[in-house]
């Protein structure tokens, strides 16, 4: 057994789970959630703000932490989730220090970027972080990486890891994401055929354990090789694509959210025109990662074992980048 011991923040959800029970195998690993499920390694009902959370990492001896605690999906009430995304992490970056822990993973996301229309086609790390105001999820993902940015210069003991994923599919995914695609149709309002980047929930596990043990720095996107457009996921799926006026999906969105039906409001529709494309040349070239499926694979995946439609990736006309000449730079470590 090594003799890293890990804590992982989030551990009862999709991702933590599965993570723990394959670093389980090669560490000791403990983890925290507000909600506790029965898993294959301790996991202690701890909310992330708690000031406790230094001291469990002292009595457990924790030299890497893995957070991953966060509001994937935003409802009404912005206070309560700064408070997680936020100050959770501020509060995890804390506790690393005081207890003295050494390296910490963090996954960020590729919404940080923000979805913006002139975002390039292809995002590179070095590209700015510039959210959404008007988007929690995408706004406190730039305020957690500026926070990071901070921490690095301030406590260059505690090293960095940082991941930005794209859409994460699996066999047993359920998230906003895979709700896109469960529906009669594929909606691409006002016709933009933004690209969908996609990475298999096995490589993201792959990828934390990879940083972990290697005791890895710097930022990486988090995504597979080549993209797939709304329009292309619309013909493998053997779906209609629906390409509704954005003004009209916005006046519904208004309704609906004033009457309390739906969470999503009108300006989160450019979540699905404007797309944030993630290129994975650093996570390949300088992590050393590459991930066992491409973008077309982990969601030819997906759709056979959770939507129950079986279709050839080898089939899909997918996008791929040009990868500009400066798009491979020197790592960003901590």
């Amino acid at each position: 057994m090594s003799e890293k011991r890990v804590l992982i923040t989030g551990a009862a959800g999709y991702v933590g789970r599965l993570l723990g029970e394959a670093l389980a195998a090669r560490m000791d690993v403990v983890g925290v959630d507000i909600a506790v499920r029965d898993a294959a390694f301790p996991i202690f009902q701890m909310d992330i703000c708690d000031a406790a959370l230094a001291e469990l990492m002292r009595a457990e001896r924790i030299t890497h932490v893995v957070h991953l605690a966060s509001v994937v999906s935003p409802g009404r009430d912005r206070a309560r989730e700064y408070r997680i995304d936020v100050e959770g992490t501020r509060n995890v970056l804390d506790a690393c220090i005081t207890a003295g822990v050494t390296h910490l993973t963090l996954t960020s996301s590729g919404a940080a970027y923000g979805y913006h229309a002139d975002n390039p086609a292809w995002l590179s790390e070095d590209c700015p972080l510039r959210g959404n105001p008007e988007f929690a999820y995408s706004d406190h993902k730039r305020l957690v990486e500026e926070m990071l940015a901070e921490y690095r210069q301030h406590h260059p003991q505690l090293k960095q890891l940082i991941f930005r994923p794209c859409s994460i599919v699996g066999a047993t995914t359920n998230s906003k994401i895979s709700a896109l695609f469960a529906g009669k149709g594929i909606l691409d309002p006002g016709g933009h055929n933004s690209p969908f980047v996609f990475i298999w929930d096995q490589d993201v596990i792959g990828a934390i354990e990879y940083g972990v043990l290697e005791n890895a720095c710097g930022i990486y996107n988090l995504a597979g090789d080549g993209a797939l457009t709304p329009q292309e996921i619309a013909r493998l799926l053997g779906k209609s694509l629906r390409r509704p006026p954005v003004w009209l999906l916005k006046a519904l969105l208004a309704v609906s959210f004033k009457l309390r039906l739906g969470n999503v409001q009108p300006a989160q529709v450019m979540f699905l025109q404007y797309r944030p494309v993630l290129l994975n040349t650093r996570l390949k070239r300088e992590l050393g990662y590459r991930p066992r499926k491409t973008s077309a694979e982990a969601f030819a995946f997906f759709a056979k074992e959770a939507l129950g439609i079986d279709i050839d990736p080898r089939t899909a006309r997918v996008t791929h980048a040009e990868i500009p000449p400066n798009a491979v730079t020197e790592g960003q470590t901590a």
